[in-house]
């Protein structure tokens, strides 16, 4: 039965072949999401492996975090670029799960992120869920969960506003847009946890850091980061 499915698979990929997010060349059987040159190509950070974090540099004199790491570098026009406007606006929401859980892995063995309790996403709208169909930072969280041995969960933190995208506003207009966005949820099952704040991409950090300041006035929890991409 597998070789059937396989048979299948390659012939259906010859008159509709799978393209690589990154560069578009018809993807081999073995590849997935991403060219084997794309994927060895990808602009890591590895900033996790690093003293010298400057993610970390985001939030200070702002909110206390114990960790913030960053799998990609993101600049206009490189594969990252391509990877995130896939996963954000044509629904390739799998790249997320299959990056999330190749950064999870990573973070394993570096040892870091040993203590976490839970994963927890930042949140749409659920306006914004229903027009999109599915929450990008959900899917990461699913492959970080899966790579790190960790668990994740909806049930933290909500979204109770909607508001306009965060794309062209500069950093005094993120944090307004969004300082009151969101509140914790079931707090006393949240109650003394570390929890790690997962989102597609960090910038400013505005939205980041209001999710942050909610979860934090739950007593006795910690707060640690980690995004699919950073600008650069």
């Amino acid at each position: 039965m597998k070789k059937i499915f396989l048979w299948f698979n390659d012939l259906l990929s010859i008159f509709y072949p799978r393209g690589c997010i990154g560069c578009g060349t018809p993807l081999q059987r073995s590849e997935k999401f991403l060219c084997l040159n794309c994927l060895l190509h990808l602009p890591e950070t590895n900033y996790h492996l690093s003293e010298e974090n400057p993610l970390e540099k985001i939030f200070w004199g702002r909110v206390p975090v114990e960790h913030v790491y960053s799998f990609l570098f993101f600049r206009k026009g490189n594969t990252v670029q391509s990877i995130l406007h896939q996963l954000k606006y044509k629904g390739n929401k799998e790249i997320g799960a299959y990056l999330g859980e190749l950064f999870g892995q990573k973070l394993a063995r570096a040892g870091c992120l040993a203590d976490v309790d839970v994963i927890v996403p930042i949140p749409l709208h659920p306006k914004k869920l229903r027009i999109r169909g599915y929450n990008q930072s959900e899917w990461i969280a699913m492959g970080l969960s899966k790579g790190l041995g960790l668990p994740y969960s909806n049930d933290f933190l909500v979204r109770a506003t909607f508001t306009e995208t965060q794309t062209r506003k500069n950093r005094f207009s993120r944090w307004q847009n969004v300082k009151d966005v969101f509140q914790a949820a079931d707090v006393e099952e949240l109650a003394g946890k570390h929890v790690l704040v997962c989102d597609d991409v960090l910038t400013t950090g505005a939205t980041t850091e209001a999710a942050i300041r909610k979860l934090l006035e739950v007593p006795g929890v910690r707060v640690s980061v980690v995004t699919l991409a950073t600008a650069k």
